[in-house]
């Protein structure tokens, strides 16, 4: 099946539907991480930051500020 042909049945779904679809997309992704293609300079900045993390170099904030700050900024 072509992907026009695949859109052409997504949008005859119910929204529920189309929700435990993505769901299941995204699940099927996870499960297959170790394959996404990433840039060995994605590696480092990924293995700077954990290092950093680690070492307590990182400041780290809350969801909770981080949404209240992005609210006020964007009213």
């Amino acid at each position: 099946m072509r992907i026009s042909e695949i859109k052409d049945e997504i949008n005859k779904l119910t929204l529920e539907d189309k929700l435990s679809l993505i769901e299941d997309v995204w699940d099927s992704i996870a499960r297959n991480n170790s394959e996404l293609p990433m840039h060995e300079w994605q590696k480092k900045e990924l293995d700077q930051r954990y290092s950093d993390y680690k070492a307590g170099k990182q400041k780290l904030y809350d969801w909770d500020s981080v949404h209240d700050e992005l609210r006020n900024t964007y009213k």
